[in-house]
């Protein structure tokens, strides 16, 4: 899988996929940019920061999370809290999923959408309400504080975010934006393994989508297992002036080694994972780009969320255009804005795509008229002025290997 041919291919790939999203004055640094420079990192402006792109290589540092675990820096990532006894029924004005619900040290998938039922943003929220311990000498019982929600939104988007969430939220709810933490992702299938050697008994007391708090030694941390990958794995919010230790531990474990932009966003294309401001943008709606899964049934129904009416009508009367994967043959990938025909009929256009190391061939993501959105539908791809044959297929390309327990 690791050809000279595909390498310098896949790696020329994703350095097109990455201009600066973020703001127009000069990138910031993250906490580890130092650590990052040390180990010899390419570092490209990325979501308004310097960030690592590659390391030894895109298609290495990709084949070795599909095999052992990688160490990312996504500390450009927005870490925010939100709290107060009426959090989570704030958080439902904004966000399709239940929140009411989700139990302490749960994780949900979210979708922060504007009056048109637009997406504003992907996030992921996690309750984080802190158990107080009771004093058996008082004769108090222990008992749940203060409601609390950690939310992780894109880099990207953070600002926009905040604002969103500080115009929208009532003022007896606290936003807190975490600017002080950095953010690490351990992602691989021996992503468990390692961490467990690191942090005993941490792994096992966590599966897809479940989250705790954790002191090691002098550093709070909270170890999330999720990540952007498809692969098991672990993002761990830790303090920024920590960030350089953990980091330097972790990837002592001879299964990790550090990974850059390139292979996290090839895995992430591999696992069907969209990106905003590609694959999802405030002209798009969760229907149209096949994250209705993300609306829960419940609210679906009763509604009270902003967004609900337009994406009720879309629920009724289905979408235009859907979200679709691409597979081709060959070893020519299709570029974001490439055009998609049914014969001389433009039928839509890529946002995601490259060079699959896993698979061996090019895929894509694509935003088709749902006539020709089925499965097995055969479709042209111009690119470089060629049409090239390809097919939908179903998404994920390479299934996910999250750990949902034994």
């Amino acid at each position: 899988m690791q050809s000279g041919t595909m390498m310098s291919e896949a790696q020329d790939l994703p350095t097109e996929d990455f201009p600066d999203d973020g703001p127009d004055e000069a990138p910031a640094r993250l906490p580890l940019d130092a650590w990052h420079r040390g180990k010899g990192a390419r570092m490209v402006p990325f979501a308004g920061y310097e960030m690592p792109i590659q390391y030894e290589g895109i298609v290495t540092e990709h084949d070795w999370t599909r095999e052992q675990a990688s160490l990312f820096d996504v500390s450009h990532m927005g870490q925010l809290l939100v709290s107060g006894e009426r959090a989570a029924e704030e958080l439902e004005k904004l966000l399709p999923g239940a929140i009411a619900t989700l139990k302490p040290g749960r994780v949900r998938y979210s979708l922060l959408l504007n009056e048109e039922g637009c997406i504003l943003d992907d996030l992921m929220v996690t309750n984080v309400t802190p158990w107080i311990e009771g004093d058996e000498e008082a004769g108090t019982e222990g008992s749940w504080g203060e409601p609390t929600y950690y939310l992780v939104v894109n880099g990207a988007m953070k600002w926009d975010d905040i604002a969103h969430l500080r115009e929208h939220l009532d003022d007896d709810v606290t936003l807190t934006h975490l600017d002080d933490q950095a953010l690490i992702a351990l992602q691989g299938p021996n992503a468990a393994t390692a961490l467990n050697r690191v942090m005993r008994g941490v792994p096992e007391k966590l599966v897809f989508m479940q989250a705790l708090d954790y002191h090691f030694g002098e550093w709070p941390l909270r170890i999330t297992r999720a990540g952007y990958t498809g692969e098991d794995g672990f993002e761990i919010s830790v303090p920024a002036e920590f960030a350089e230790s953990l980091a330097d531990r972790l990837c002592a474990e001879i299964e990790v080694r550090p990974a850059g932009l390139g292979a996290r966003d090839s895995l992430r294309l591999e696992a069907g994972l969209p990106l905003y401001g590609h694959d999802l943008t405030a002209e798009l709606d969760p229907v149209t780009a096949d994250l209705t899964f993300a609306l829960t049934k419940s609210r679906r129904e009763a509604g009270g969320w902003m967004g609900h009416a337009a994406c009720a009508a879309k629920l009724e009367n289905g979408p235009e255009s859907k979200r679709v994967g691409l597979v081709f043959e060959g070893r020519l990938p299709a570029r974001e804005g490439a055009p998609v025909y049914a014969g001389d009929r433009e039928i839509g256009r890529v946002t995601s795509g490259g060079f699959s190391p896993t698979l061996g061939h090019p895929i894509a993501m694509a935003y088709l008229s749902a006539d020709f959105a089925a499965v097995g539908t055969e479709v042209e791809v111009e690119v470089r002025k060629k049409r090239l044959p390809a097919k939908v297929a179903a998404l994920p390309f390479v299934p996910h290997r999250y750990y949902r327990g034994k």
